[in-house]
């Protein structure tokens, strides 16, 4: 069976081969079990946070600093390197629109519930609701990111902000791994999520599992995001190749034969594993315990 390759910080210590499960079709698993009543989110809406815009963040239009400087973090790999010319880049992104939190086991369920989507590792839709969803494959987070956009254009009770965005053809989706990458360091360049050294109190990493999404708090972090540094992996929308990354680039093929970025790093990785430029890249089709993923709604 092919590899899954991790490339990045993982790339030795998260080698790991395509499990027979995501290939050949799901396990017996337990029914799904009734969506729950949790403080702060929301159970007419799918278990999404109860906020005015249901847990999406605005990261405003401009530009930030991509990639590593080994000169200013002594930790980053090459593969974060931006050019043979510059450590860094300076890309240019649209306002887009962030999960605050990774997506969640009560979420999660909601999907499978309402559209009968496979279930083949048990542990998507079984244990405590409030942990962000894992074993789950880069196709299983696509197909989330596509039901929850169209549930929320067809629903009624959407905010009319993401609404109207809907209306105009943006889209719930993956982040690019230039979207996570603003979103998690903000655009002073910062190597960690909270500023330019490592601390344990500001994230879940070099610990025995994850923990319910946004219960380590980081005032620092920048746009109010949770978990944006370990707790687990998140899949991005990106194929993995070297940079400069192209924010203009044509449209994406998710049907391409791709590792797929992931971001952020885990909780049982150490602090070089989980700075905001860490890359790391899976097979498809892996399901594992520490990976997960956010969404976004952008126009492209």
């Amino acid at each position: 069976m092919a590899a899954l390759a991790l490339i990045g910080a993982s790339w030795a210590a998260l080698q790991l081969a395509r499990s027979p499960e995501s290939l050949d079709g799901a396990r017996d698993v337990p029914a799904v079990p009734d969506p729950p009543t949790l403080p702060g989110f929301r159970s007419d809406a799918w278990l999404l946070p109860d906020e005015p815009l249901l847990g999406f963040v605005e990261v405003p239009a401009g530009p930030f600093v991509m990639g590593s400087d080994p000169s200013v973090d002594p930790l980053a790999f090459e593969v974060e390197r931006w050019s043979a010319s510059s450590p860094q880049g300076t890309p240019e992104l649209p306002t887009f629109y962030i999960g605050r939190y990774e997506v969640t086991v009560a979420q999660y369920s909601a999907f499978v519930r309402a559209t009968g989507h496979r279930v083949v590792d048990a542990g998507a839709v079984s244990g405590d609701p409030r942990l962000p969803v894992t074993g789950v494959a880069w196709t299983d987070a696509l197909a989330y990111a596509r039901w929850l956009g169209e549930a929320l254009a067809s629903w009624t009770g959407t905010p009319p902000e993401i609404a109207r965005l809907l209306r105009e053809g943006w889209q719930v989706r993956l982040p690019t791994e230039a979207q996570w990458e603003k979103a998690a360091r903000g655009t002073d360049g910062r190597i960690w999520p909270w500023g330019n050294e490592p601390r344990r109190d500001r994230a879940n990493f070099g610990t025995g599992g994850p923990v319910p999404v946004g219960s380590v708090p980081c005032p620092e972090c920048p746009f109010g995001l949770a978990d944006m540094a370990g707790n687990v992996w998140e899949w991005t929308r990106s194929p993995y190749q070297p940079y400069p990354f192209d924010p203009g680039a044509a449209r994406v093929d998710l049907e391409a034969e791709a590792l797929w970025v992931m971001r952020g790093g885990a909780f049982s990785d150490g602090e070089q594993n989980v700075r905001a430029a860490i890359r790391g890249g899976a097979d498809p089709g892996a399901r594992r315990p520490f990976i997960g993923f956010r969404v976004v709604l952008s126009r492209s």
